[in-house]
């Protein structure tokens, strides 16, 4: 990749002022991405390509980004825009950047900005940020991720940064942030080697090396002004970088896939009992797909009852499903502090969607229906099960033939 020097002081001017002098004590625990909510802002976006606006951040590529905030341009507002709908995770206002193009036209996009002080050597820092696919976006792509480095990059080309990522999502595939529907959180731990003063997010692999999945566009979408896009487009939001104090043994909430165990490792199973008066209808909604604790993986009991279901959808091509996805008040409570166990019942609609569509159902078919913890799963309850038993029973997915 070819850098200009011009454009190189010019984007070193845009994101230094905010942090001319930054405070290289002030890491521990502390987020070290100034504005990583993009809530401040030096003036107000008139159009696409206005990240800038956003105080510290930049485009360090000839594409410019955008920024999404509460106005009346609809293109660029909040919640609904050019590109889609999105509520925040953070805050009112995300920026949004293109991950992936099939031809590389539309061009890739990149965000950058200074962090509040350079990382130090040897030390390990939790790093967080939430994605959402936008709803216009012809392809979910992976290798959406964080690359942090020791100068200001830039080039006026319009041309992918390919460079080493120093976080991805920890799975890196393209259904792990293939949800239109809310944020995606992607997180990991990176060692510094000391002196690196910038982060800047997107795509730094090669097209050849991202894998992609084509997408339908969104039913939910009919009436708002939307078109489709030939590219993986993905609202960003809610970005931080906080050292880790490992001589008292912290971690990063979301380094250990298995942390759930901590809480319960059960997982109910379901008996069906059908008889002679059960319908094809009546099987596909005895089937209930149940989860583990904080987790969205599906089991091979689960598999079979999603098999049953599919079944059932080819043979009634005219059939369409509500998936209903629950989660229990514990995932709830810890949630509100830990977001690895946060929308639990979302993540297990996309799981069930994702599983559904490679058996080759039309996503246009399923319509997903949040749930939360608000119905408890007393159908399936007994009066001698004990808490954990109950709450098992309430990680599930549910669904409705229409």
């Amino acid at each position: 990749m070819k850098f200009s020097t011009k454009k190189v002081i010019t984007l070193a001017s845009a994101i230094g002022f905010v942090l001319c002098a930054p405070n290289t004590f002030a890491q521990d625990g502390e987020n070290l991405v100034v504005n990583g909510s993009f809530e401040s802002i030096d003036k107000k976006p008139k159009s696409l390509g206005s990240i800038e606006s956003a105080t510290g951040w930049v485009s360090p590529t000839g594409v410019r980004s955008d920024l999404f905030t509460d106005t009346k341009l609809e293109e660029i507002a909040v919640p609904d825009n050019i590109y889609g709908r999105e509520t925040a995770h953070e805050g009112d206002n995300y920026a949004g950047i293109v991950g992936f193009s099939y031809s590389e036209t539309p061009y890739r996009s990149y965000i950058m900005t200074r962090l509040d002080s350079p990382l130090k050597k040897g030390m390990t820092y939790c790093v967080k940020m939430y994605v959402s696919l936008a709803e216009a976006s012809k392809y979910a792509s992976n290798n959406v991720g964080v690359h942090f480095s020791n100068r200001v990059l830039g080039t006026d080309s319009k041309v992918p940064m390919i460079l080493e990522p120093s976080v991805l999502h920890r799975q890196n595939e393209y259904e792990a942030i293939s949800a239109r529907f809310n944020w995606t959180e992607i997180c990991g731990v990176f060692v510094a080697e000391g002196g690196e003063k910038y982060i800047t997010i997107g795509n730094f692999d090669t097209n050849t090396d991202t894998r992609y999945e084509s997408m339908k566009k969104d039913k939910a979408m009919e009436g708002i002004k939307v078109k489709q896009i030939a590219s993986a487009y993905y609202y960003i939001d809610d970005i931080s970088v906080r050292m880790l104090d490992q001589d008292r043994g912290e971690k990063c909430d979301c380094a250990a896939g298995d942390e759930g165990e901590e809480y319960s490792k059960m997982i109910y199973q379901k008996v069906i009992n059908e008889t002679e008066k059960t319908t094809p209808k009546d099987r596909v909604e005895m089937q209930q797909v149940f989860f583990a604790f904080g987790k969205s993986a599906i089991t091979p009991e689960g598999e079979r009852s999603l098999n049953i279901v599919t079944d059932y959808l080819k043979a009634n091509p005219a059939a369409k499903l509500q998936v209903k996805g629950f989660c229990n008040t514990y995932e709830n409570e810890v949630g509100a502090k830990n977001d690895y166990y946060a929308d639990m019942d979302n993540k297990r609609i996309a799981e069930v969607m994702a599983y559904l569509k490679e058996k080759g159902i039309d996503e246009s078919r399923i319509i997903p229906t949040r749930k939360r913890d608000e119905f408890p799963n007393t159908a399936e309850h007994s009066a001698t099960d004990d808490d954990e038993v109950k709450q098992a029973k309430n990680r599930r997915v549910e669904f409705v033939l229409m």
